[in-house]
């Protein structure tokens, strides 16, 4: 990343020569994409970094710029280097509808901005979808026949298989062809933006913006407001799912003068619907069963009870024997039971002391008079102090946090520390032990270890809530105090 980093400052210098912009770095959602902000004459903005695939930058851009030229609802492109590598749009905030959920929950002013993003997905999807250039499409250009029969197979291949599930393949690949069939019958002249769910809505100002639409293709309307009413995470309670769908229909129904048949729309929807909650169980499988990325296998038992609900309460829409057969066998208790995930609870005794030290002096002891825990040496990892810019700085402070999370193997060293700690954690929560210790030491204690140690624990506290104490040993003597997490 170190060079990637140099790249996009001297890129940057030539958009504007005469100022010095810093980089904020911003937390990153399933993608390899980076994010940045950095403000610049008084405005914000935001630098999206995807060296790895450039296609994917190219049809963003574009995309943006002719939604932008109708005046929807999405960001606007203010730069886009030479290569492709980033780009840098309007700042859109920080809060997304889904954060307005996790907030609120489902308050009265929540359903107002999903109506309102109901209606800014009709015109994105119907004005936005008139003459864009659909060759921009980095996979398909249409979600066809074969888009949805490859989606059902994403499913079986990622998550079916993954789980060891017994299946008929010739009868369940006759139902996956039956199916595609029939929902390729719907009319497919609209802008799809493939992954529309409240992360990808941006609210600001009370208004709406969607974002994240580099996927998008041409495909029919349901597939979307289908994607944003049944997304896994966000839960939805079942009669606003029912509510907002004829909201939304009115809204596309009104741009299309009237012309759809409200009876058929909805009947095709729920088989929209269940390829999306089957889709997004096979993006799960891959992301999480199989790249093991935490945040995707934690997010797969809200999608199997979206998936139990609408089996029954739903109809599928045409009759798909040995789907319906394998979907039984998905959503069975001991599958449900399986991803159920373990955290700590009002009772739980468990509580983990992370503490960051100096080799220079010793390690801290184990409070728990087990001789258990853990110490990690963070010394191989380039250290900050040496820079002089860095050295009466420690790893709470903003441009440090900056230089590891860039600069230095700081993030994969993370990445394989959380995989080793959250085995015992886990252990320890279903044994109900009461704690355990983790050292994190570097020369000074500093820098390096009090940014790993306050890593740890955020990482702990959001997958497990479980508490936790933070002690930066070195940091003592000057005044800092210990922090619960």
């Amino acid at each position: 990343m170190q060079e990637g980093f140099q790249h996009i400052l001297t890129s940057l210098k030539k958009w504007q020569p005469n100022h010095e912009i810093h980089l904020e770095s911003l937390k990153g959602a399933g993608s390899n994409r980076q994010y940045f902000r950095f403000e610049h004459d008084e405005n914000s903005y935001i630098l999206t970094y995807n060296p790895t695939n450039i296609p994917e930058n190219e049809a963003f851009i574009a995309f943006t710029e002719h939604f932008s030229e109708l005046g929807l609802s999405v960001p606007s492109i203010v730069y886009a280097d030479e290569s492709r590598e980033f780009y840098v749009q309007s700042d859109l905030g920080d809060q997304s509808l889904f954060d307005r959920i996790k907030q609120e929950g489902f308050t009265d002013e929540v359903l107002v901005l999903f109506k309102k993003t109901c209606a800014a997905l009709a015109r994105l999807q119907i004005i936005g979808g008139k003459n864009l250039d659909y060759n921009r499409c980095i996979a398909t250009k249409s979600f066809d026949k074969q888009a949805i029969y490859s989606d059902l197979l994403y499913f079986l291949y990622y998550f079916v298989r993954a789980l060891d599930l017994p299946y008929d393949k010739n009868l369940l690949l006759n139902d996956f062809e039956m199916l595609s069939s029939y929902l390729v019958q719907e009319e497919n002249q609209y802008f799809m933006h493939r992954d529309c769910q409240s992360r990808n809505v941006m609210v600001n100002n009370r208004e709406v913006f969607f974002i994240d639409y580099q996927g998008g293709m041409q495909g029919a309307l349901q597939y979307d407001i289908a994607s944003l009413l049944w997304q896994a995470r966000a839960q939805m309670p079942y009669p606003w799912r029912d509510e907002l769908v004829e909201y939304y229909f009115e809204q596309a129904n009104g741009l299309l003068n009237n012309t759809l048949d409200k009876a058929n729309f909805l009947n095709n929807y729920d088989g929209f619907v269940l390829i999306r909650m089957l889709q997004t169980l096979g993006a799960y499988g891959f992301r999480g069963l199989f790249e093991r990325k935490q945040h995707f296998i934690s997010s797969i038992p809200f999608a199997l009870k979206n998936l139990k609900w609408f089996l029954e309460n739903k109809k599928l829409p045409l009759r798909l024997p040995a789907l319906q057969k394998l979907l039984e066998a998905v959503i069975a208790s001991d599958i449900l039971m399986k991803f159920e995930p373990i955290v700590a609870g009002e009772q739980t005794k468990l509580t983990i002391h992370i503490n960051s030290f100096s080799y220079k002096k010793e390690i801290p002891p184990d409070r728990f008079g087990n001789g258990g825990g853990y110490v990690f040496d963070c010394r191989g990892i380039l250290n900050p102090g040496r820079i002089e810019a860095y050295k009466t700085k420690t790893g709470r402070d903003k441009d440090v946090k900056e230089f590891l999370v860039h600069k230095t193997s700081m993030p994969t060293f993370l990445q394989h520390v959380f995989g080793i700690i959250d085995i015992s954690v886990e252990d320890y929560l279903k044994r109900d032990f009461e704690g355990l210790t983790i050292n994190f030491g570097c020369t000074g204690g500093q820098h390096r270890s009090v940014f790993a140690a306050d890593r740890l624990a955020e990482h702990l506290t959001e997958k497990y809530n479980v508490r936790t104490l933070v002690t930066h040993v070195e940091q003592e003597s000057k005044g800092w105090v210990n922090l619960s997490y």
